[in-house]
């Protein structure tokens, strides 16, 4: 798997878990920690998909 591939797939799962935290978020439970993980993880994969190029 290249690195930009890899950044692809970090983003994709930032994207979802960020859209699951902040469902979480609006209704009742622990919401916060992981819409910023998600958000965490997407600037993360979208780092290493434009350093890898």
């Amino acid at each position: 798997m290249s690195k930009s591939s890899a950044g692809v797939a970090l983003m994709s799962v930032g994207a979802v878990a960020t859209v699951i935290g902040a469902l979480m978020y609006v209704l009742p439970g622990p919401g916060l920690p992981v819409l910023l993980l998600g958000l965490a993880i997407l600037i993360a994969g979208a780092a290493v998909k434009f350093t890898s190029r």
